[in-house]
């Protein structure tokens, strides 16, 4: 399907409707906003917002990111469990040893994060992108860092082919209930400069609301980067901050801690 535009109250709304029209999740979806609209003055002159929005494309076929030529010798399956096969030498029978099989074939031994980093590769390799790909592992977290110089591809516009790339590896690497690490996709250090630029923008609108005594609103943000802003702020007594509107790209709103206890009680 190609774009489409959509209008709708808000642009919350205006996202929820795309996502239910290619039937996507938002971070699958490349939006772009043609107008915010407004409500007018006591209702009279409001304009609708308006955006488009199309398919997130990153100029592969993601679905076939992962059949790789032959001759690299690399195969990642997606719809079935990673096995693989290991060879046992045979030992000649004997009462105190009975016959095995020659082959042995086990349930994946392969570690999530081995597993994540193939997929990579193999999301890379359909890209022409030869980079080198490091692991970092925590009790919670697997961190592949993709080493070169083709950041301003694999990140684009505000991370969200990084975004792309994270989700897909994320959903074909997870075999198992019981794994429930988060991997994260990284290059160039975008995410780190990404948490300073979001920690120093919480900063100065908390200052901003101290000042002025009135709310900040800030713009959409995915799920992962309102809780950078609410970390950032959250042993602030002055302010509080709270996500607001509907779908994956809601606001979050600093207000000051007076308003936000009168709001709480009436």
């Amino acid at each position: 399907m190609d774009a489409i535009e959509i209008e709708a109250k808000n642009i919350d709304e205006a996202i929820g409707k795309a996502c239910q029209e290619f039937n996507v999740p938002r971070e699958k979806l490349n939006i772009e906003i043609i107008s915010e609209g407004s409500t007018g003055f006591l209702g009279l002159g409001s304009k609708k917002a308006k955006i488009k929005a199309s398919i997130l494309s990153l100029g592969i076929d993601l679905e076939s990111a992962f059949d790789l030529p032959k001759e690299e010798k690399k195969e990642v399956e997606l719809s079935q469990p990673l096995t693989i096969k290991k060879e046992i030498p045979v030992a000649e029978p004997s009462p105190t040893r009975p016959a095995i099989s020659d082959k042995l074939e086990e349930p994946s031994a392969v570690p999530l994060a081995q597993r994540a980093k193939t997929i990579l590769e193999g999301i890379l390799t359909r890209m022409h992108l030869d980079f080198p790909i490091s692991i970092e592992e925590t009790s919670d977290t697997i961190l592949l860092t993709i080493n070169g110089d083709g950041g301003g591809l694999l990140i684009g516009k505000r991370g969200q082919n990084l975004d792309a790339i994270q989700y897909i590896v994320n959903k074909a690497a997870m075999k198992t209930p019981d794994e429930r690490k988060v991997i994260i996709i990284d290059t160039e250090s975008y995410r780190k400069r990404r948490a300073e630029s979001l920690n120093a923008l919480a900063r100065e609108l908390a200052e901003k609301v101290k000042k002025t005594r009135k709310p900040v609103t800030v713009g959409h943000m995915n799920a992962h980067d309102r809780r950078i802003i609410h970390l950032a702020l959250q042993n602030d007594d002055a302010i509080v901050t709270r996500s607001r509107g509907e779908g994956e790209y809601r606001k979050i709103v600093i207000l000051p801690a007076r308003i936000a206890t009168r709001e709480s009680r009436s």
